[in-house]
């Protein structure tokens, strides 16, 4: 029960519209394909977490599998996942954390390429509130901000409350986006703290409104946070579409392996120079320091990390009322038939 009703409102109608869209959204796996041609959503084309998908375009990597994909952005990797399930595009690029709940509602949805090992996300508080937020044993009467109701950011804030003590309806989630609508959050007191990525948050600490309070930007902060590994940023698509496009898929996954192998052995200002001007919102050193503290979550070859399902099983069930007692198949989860042939 949560401890607004606005709130309860807002999720039992995300959570209604995800059911249409199960039942009665267009047949993804009828769609697209042909001719190389692949819409991929991506849940913020300017966050660094999920960096791997722009530059894959401008580095010619799909167009050298002879693919024409159209990138598409959304604020949240929740309304991304919409997306997908409506039929309205062939893949996403999020979290992977998504196959899992997307699977107990029925909708089988697999990892084809795996971006990330860690989340890339960081808690942070703001300098206001600082005195009395100093580890989620505080978030009991806070509002805290996260990209959206349902997103990763509110599965891993839900996670880490829970884990310290606190129960969901203890705080109020609150939807901010990232980028500037998450620092004007911030800075008006509408929330206390959030859950953001780079380059959110090294705007935050450069404008010295913010500070970190919990960092998963690298393997080592994902495992004292949550445990483990955690597998974050992947490209995930449909099974029934990826069974019936595998050629399409592999060219999919020979591109992304390409760039993630690229990033592992270049800068990150090498990586800043070849984005869009426009994601350096900070200036371009900043933008070249946000990729360069979010770099090592990525995989160096697009491979599921071993334990890592087993980890996002655990956080997801220790919260989430849906998965609590409901039998996942991890094995069906991802796939790492792709990128094996691409590596």
């Amino acid at each position: 029960m949560r401890s607004s009703a606005k709130f309860s409102a807002a999720a039992v109608a995300a959570a209604l519209a995800l059911t249409t869209l199960t039942a009665c959204g267009g047949d993804s796996s009828a769609s697209g394909g042909e001719d190389g041609k692949v819409k991929i959503m991506v849940g913020g084309l300017d966050k660094v977490i999920y960096l791997p998908a722009m530059l894959t375009q401008r580095l010619g990597y799909f167009k050298a599998e002879g693919l024409k994909v159209q990138l598409l952005t959304e604020p949240a990797g929740v309304q991304a996942t919409t997306s997908l399930v409506a039929g309205d595009v062939q893949g996403v690029v999020g979290f992977y954390d998504h196959t899992l709940d997307l699977q107990v509602k029925g909708k089988q949805v697999e990892s084809v390429v795996q971006l990330a090992q860690a989340p890339g996300e960081v808690e942070v508080v703001s300098n206001k509130a600082a005195g009395e937020l100093k580890s989620p044993k505080d978030f009991k009467g806070k509002k805290l901000g996260v990209t959206g109701l349902g997103s990763s950011t509110d599965f891993l804030t839900k996670y880490l409350a829970v884990d310290s003590g606190v129960k969901t309806s203890e705080f109020t989630p609150v939807a901010v986006g990232a980028g500037q609508t998450f620092i004007s959050a911030l800075k008006q007191g509408s929330i206390q703290g959030g859950m953001t990525t780079d380059p959110t948050v090294a705007q935050i600490v450069e404008q010295k409104i913010g500070k970190v309070l919990i960092d998963m930007r690298t393997p080592e902060g994902s495992k004292q946070a949550l445990g483990g590994l955690y597998p974050s940023s992947s490209l995930y698509m449909n099974t029934d579409w990826v069974n019936g496009h595998k050629d399409t898929v592999q060219k999919l996954a020979n591109a992304f392996v390409k760039t993630l192998k690229w990033m592992s052995t270049h800068s990150a200002e090498d990586i800043a120079a070849k984005m869009p001007s426009d994601y350096a919102q900070g200036g371009a050193k900043l933008y070249a320091e946000s990729i360069k503290s979010t770099l090592p979550m990525f995989t160096k070859d697009g491979v599921m990390p071993a334990d890592g399902p087993a980890t996002v099983e655990r956080v997801l069930k220790a919260f989430n009322p849906n998965l609590k007692n409901a039998t996942v198949d991890l094995k069906k989860t991802y796939t790492t038939e792709f990128v094996k042939k691409a590596g």
